[in-house]
């Protein structure tokens, strides 16, 4: 059984081999990026910086899921609770 190749910004080497597919689909791509996002310690946004200046095709589908792995989500609110449920 082969070892997995990597480093510390891609431990399996996932990110790396989605370059090499060819055909790959954004769907694909977006599998591949959840199971690196899993799996990658430390801060993602710098992991994913580096990742993306490595990799340099930037119409690849790889390439889009990453970018869109930079975008910040806006931080969900709480709704509900026993005070919506409070009758006067």
């Amino acid at each position: 059984m082969r070892s997995p190749k990597g480093d510390a910004l891609d431990p399996k080497g996932l990110v790396a081999e989605a370059y090499k597919i060819e055909g790959i689909t954004p769907a694909e791509c977006r599998s591949i990026f959840l199971d690196w996002a899993l799996n990658v310690q430390g801060d993602t946004a710098a992991a994913i910086t580096v990742l993306l200046e490595r990799h340099s095709p930037a119409d690849h589908p790889m390439s889009q899921v990453l970018r869109e792995g930079l975008v910040v989500g806006e931080r969900p609110r709480r709704r509900g609770g026993w005070r919506s449920r409070e009758r006067p």
